[in-house]
């Protein structure tokens, strides 16, 4: 693959077969890229065979850095655009990732500090020196079953409608008592329900919070979410990186092209 991959930095002719094997890919693959308008259109042989240039080793390079960085379709779409010569377009695309990126970031930092305030230890701190927190105070439990509506509305300064509205969107999940019909919100539901509204404080709207709010579910409480939100960090981080890496690389190609 050294060999190869010389080659496609050299000033030499390449078949399909040297670029596929210079990055680890099929030769219908490479074909498939050109069709799709990633690479630009190859010469032909008088025989009709494609021969490839180092322009193409470049793009080809641009676009598998680009893949990780901002997913197979916008990468796509951003190499198109920079083979038209639609260079503000391509901008355009990036600019979006790294605006989506930035969302993602802010709506892990907000969950982070929501779980913070549940629970000091519930959440790993995303920076050395994390604000000091302190314990929610206790919530009264109106039986051996949990609370009332009005109780745990009240301890948490907001009105019994809007719990209500939470259980429409299934952010909780209280159960009836068999006797009086009253809701009755276990452990569960209260961490459930502390969990949303600092959500809800931090701007976020009920169809954002519920997939958070099933995650939590689904981990088994507050405390074993850490590895997911860990996991959550260290693929944006990756995403990051990989931003920086499709940069170099397609402003190598874009530089390249410029000068072809």
């Amino acid at each position: 693959m050294g060999q190869n991959l010389q080659s496609t930095r050299s000033g030499a002719r390449l078949r399909p077969v040297d670029l596929a094997r210079a990055h680890g890919l099929s030769t219908q693959a490479v074909r498939n890229y050109e069709e799709a308008g990633i690479l630009p259109a190859a010469a032909r042989t008088p025989h009709g065979y494609r021969t490839y240039t180092p322009l193409h080793a470049a793009a080809l390079r641009a676009f598998l850095a680009l893949v990780p960085a901002h997913g197979h379709r916008t990468a796509t779409a951003i190499m198109c655009a920079v083979n038209r010569g639609e260079s503000d377009e391509a901008f355009r695309l990036i600019d979006e990732s790294h605006a989506q990126l930035l969302d993602d970031r802010r709506t892990l930092q907000a969950v982070e500090r929501a779980l913070r305030d549940l629970d000091p230890a519930a959440a790993p701190t995303p920076s050395p020196r994390p604000a000091p927190v302190t314990a929610p105070a206790p919530l009264p439990a109106d039986g051996p079953g949990g609370a009332f509506i009005g109780s745990l509305a009240q301890a948490l300064g907001i009105r019994p409608a809007t719990l209500r509205t939470w259980e429409r969107a299934g952010l909780v999940r209280p159960r009836r008592d068999p006797l009086t019909g009253y809701r009755v919100y276990d452990e569960a539901d209260v961490r459930d329900a502390r969990l949303t509204r600092q959500l809800r404080r931090g701007g976020y709207l009920l169809e954002q919070i519920a997939p958070l709010i099933a995650q939590v579910r689904e981990a088994g409480g507050l405390e074993p979410l850490e590895g997911a939100l860990c996991g959550w960090r260290a693929r944006l981080s990756g995403r990051g990186r990989a931003m920086l890496a499709g940069a170099a690389e397609l402003d190598a190609y874009h530089r390249q092209l410029a000068s072809s």
